[in-house]
């Protein structure tokens, strides 16, 4: 009998911790089943403005995904004074903005990507720009790739972090 209560014990112990395995794996996962993808971060942009000057440049990066529809907000700042000047570490200039609905998004083992058209302002402006983001799941030293306007910007997490 006390065989039988130890292994009844061991399978309810076995089936609680699967169980909680499984709502940990399905966190993101919306009432119709649908995957959500979100994310806030401060980034920044390998390489900032690229040659010749290489200004840095930092995002500030949020978005989310439902399974049926979102939103993304990325606005890039450089400093205003130049490299080695006073303040030339203030991130103060607007460059670029880009604001728009996601309108379709996927899942693929660790990276998620996000569709969608904005409108964008500085920096390659227009409207209904077409744009791709591709992000990790994490925190800092996650990687960010947004492709607007015909550019690429690769971007690294500084802080804040994705989940899906």
């Amino acid at each position: 009998m006390r065989r039988r209560i130890a292994i009844s014990l061991a399978l309810l112990v076995a089936a609680s911790g699967a169980s909680l395995a499984v709502r940990a794996a399905l966190a993101d996962v919306g009432e119709a089943g649908l995957v959500r993808i979100r994310g806030g971060a401060t980034t920044m942009v390998e390489g900032g403005t690229g040659a010749p000057d290489f200004a840095p440049l930092l995002t500030k990066l949020a978005f989310h995904w439902d399974g049926e529809r979102g939103r993304l907000e990325c606005l890039a700042l450089a400093p205003s004074a130049a490299a080695g000047a006073g303040q030339s570490g203030e991130f103060d200039t607007n460059v670029m903005y880009v604001t728009g609905p996601v309108t379709s998004a996927n899942v693929n083992g660790s990276t998620a990507v996000l569709i969608g058209t904005a409108t964008v302002t500085g920096v390659g402006a227009g409207e209904d720009v077409s744009f791709r983001l591709a992000v990790g799941r994490g925190g800092p030293g996650t990687t960010v790739v947004l492709r607007v306007s015909g550019l690429v910007f690769r971007e690294v997490i500084l802080e804040g972090g994705i989940s899906f």
